[in-house]
């Protein structure tokens, strides 16, 4: 599938990749800088290989779309192993009223490319937002709680939609 028409697999990190509590001894605990601030960041390394195995089953793009933009590929990726990926520019000021500043700049992104995105605060507004933008066509929001992070359920759910992708009607949300 040409590069221009893969669906994507939009990442966040805080609250996903980043949850608010480590789960398990496994899991590492380190300081990750972005914007010269030191922050506390507990990632498990096994969701770069998941995520790497989803992209590559389905035939999706990895891309951040996360407020630490160009620092994901610096402090996060590195961390779990992934490669260094495309990055959404979703600090560029883009806003709409009652929807999460990185809806606009996602909207403007996609290009018509089916996308899974993986988030912790987005609402029935960011969907709207979406639903109703003419550069978006199918996609998924697959909401993940930042207590726990991404889980294989989530992985899961973004595999079975991304295959449905394939012959079927592709739906909006």
């Amino acid at each position: 599938m040409a590069d221009d028409l893969r669906p994507l697999i939009l990442l966040d990190v805080d609250g996903v990749l980043n949850p608010y509590h480590r789960q398990g001894p496994t899991w590492l605990s380190v300081k990750a800088v972005c914007d010269g601030v030191a922050f506390p960041v507990v990632l498990n390394p096994e969701h770069g290989p998941m995520l790497l195995q989803l992209s590559h089953e389905t035939g999706a793009e990895l891309a951040w779309a996360t407020t630490w933009v160009e620092h994901a590929n610096r402090e996060i990726g590195p961390r779990i192993g992934l490669p260094e990926l495309p990055v959404i520019p979703v600090n560029s000021g883009s806003s709409a009223p009652r929807v999460h500043p990185k809806t606009p700049p996602v909207a403007a992104y996609v290009n018509r490319r089916p996308f899974v995105w993986f988030d912790d605060d987005l609402e029935r507004a960011d969907r709207q937002y979406l639903k109703s933008h003419d550069n978006v066509d199918a996609f998924r929001i697959i909401d993940v709680g930042p207590r726990r992070g991404l889980r294989d359920l989530h992985v899961e759910q973004a595999a079975e939609w991304l295959t449905s992708l394939d012959g079927k009607e592709r739906s909006r949300g």
